[in-house]
């Protein structure tokens, strides 16, 4: 898995501004920022990311993902 591939995943399942990657293939680290985590806490915003990942984590094409979730406004603020 690239991270292009990972990056589209996300995009395409995800209204996103930003999504930055880092990784190995196999573990990332993601900063995802998006509309959609408006009024959602930080376990439902990954819960909605792994969900755009479907099966690619039970199967083990992409081993661990570690990431930062913000809405447009946390980080314009984070900035």
């Amino acid at each position: 898995m690239t991270a292009e591939d990972l990056k589209s995943l996300i995009g395409t399942a995800l209204a996103c501004e930003h999504i930055e990657l880092e990784g190995d293939g196999r573990h990332w680290f993601a900063t995802i920022v998006s509309p959609e985590f408006e009024g959602k806490r930080a376990i439902q915003r990954h819960q909605r990311v792994y969900a755009a990942l479907g099966t690619r984590l039970q199967n083990d094409e992409v081993h661990a993902l570690s990431m930062r979730t913000f809405t447009p406004a946390e980080w314009a603020a984070e900035k």
